[in-house]
């Protein structure tokens, strides 16, 4: 414990210090400094951590927060910087691996499919949603082009401009056009059009703080139909210096059933959650209470985080069966 201790400060420290150099920055534009310091920051966090966000010092937790949205600041310039690039081609989509991340879109795609065909047995959805979809809608393009080639996507994205990169980038296959509709919108005014969807997919950033995410999610329980999927990104870790945790609880009182949660320890970064939405009656037995079908199965390679967090689940999930039976 006392060696995993130590580990866990060198880490907080060395993140601090690229927090640090990040926050000085003048502009967040890609350039040789701003690559070299990200990716200093993700090769940082990336590897295998007993490192528990949750648990930091409050000093640690504020670094933390600012950090993920200078991040997500540079995620957003970098996408608009490539969005504009590729933009110039005759067909964008034919140059899409110029993006220098973009096997990671692949990757998380086919995990988020396998992982949806796995879990939500006789899944043939028609239509589907992605919540902030973003300048460059890789998820989408490589979901549709790889994986669910007769399906319709409607993209949401609270910013027109990065809806209007987005469609450029399709313009040159009709196919695929067809398919791809981009919509400038807050989810949280999103109400009966979600209830036509199959699958609603949530990017990592939509909803940055957890009060915030849980308050999506809440709202997308109200209004998605039921037995539909929901596909939550989160991050594990110190992969949870990246990108937003999101806790399975949170998505169960929010109105779904938590059927998985993956903790890739590859260079995905992500953490993928794959639930579905309940229908009313269910919800109403539930009176309130987590839901007592057993733990939420964590199916990604073990790890000592993901054994206590299997754990803690397995304890409330006794707890909610016991209140139930009484």
């Amino acid at each position: 414990m006392e060696a995993q201790n130590v580990e866990v400060a060198a880490l907080v420290q060395k993140i601090a210090a690229l927090h640090a150099d990040i926050a000085k920055l003048p502009s967040l534009s890609p350039s040789p400094v701003v690559d070299a310091l990200f990716t200093n920051l993700v090769m940082a966090c990336v590897p295998p951590s007993p490192v528990d966000v949750t648990k930091l010092s409050p000093d640690a937790q504020r670094m933390r927060e600012e950090l993920i949205r200078l991040c997500s600041d540079a995620e957003g310039h970098l996408e608009v910087h490539y969005a504009d690039m590729l933009a110039a081609f005759d067909n964008p989509l034919d140059h899409l691996g110029r993006f220098p991340y973009f096997s990671n879109y692949i990757n998380l795609s086919k995990l988020e499919y396998d992982l949806l065909v796995r879990y939500v047995p006789g899944l043939a959805p028609s239509r589907i949603a992605f919540v902030g979809s973003g300048p460059l809608p890789f998820s989408s393009l490589v979901l549709a082009a790889r994986h669910l080639p007769n399906a319709l996507f409607d993209n949401y994205d609270r910013c027109g401009a990065a809806n209007d990169r987005a469609r450029k980038l399709v313009r040159a296959d009709e196919g695929l056009r067809k398919r791809m509709s981009f919509h400038t919108a807050d989810v949280a005014n999103l109400t009966d059009e979600l209830r036509k969807y199959d699958v609603v997919f949530l990017a990592a950033l939509v909803g940055m703080a957890a009060e915030d995410k849980a308050k999506v999610v809440a709202h997308l329980g109200r209004h998605m139909a039921d037995g539909a999927a929901l596909v939550v990104r989160s991050a594990h870790g110190a992969r949870g210096f990246l990108y937003p945790i999101v806790d399975p609880e949170d998505i169960r009182r929010g109105g779904f059933d938590v059927l998985a949660v993956y903790h890739p320890d590859d260079e995905v970064i992500n953490s993928v959650i794959i639930a579905r939405k309940i229908d009313a009656h269910a919800k109403g037995l539930q009176n309130g209470h987590a839901h007592a079908r057993g733990a939420v199965p964590i199916v990604s390679p073990p790890c000592k985080c993901c054994k206590m967090e299997a754990n803690a689940l397995q304890k409330r999930e006794e707890m909610a069966t016991t209140e139930l039976s009484i």
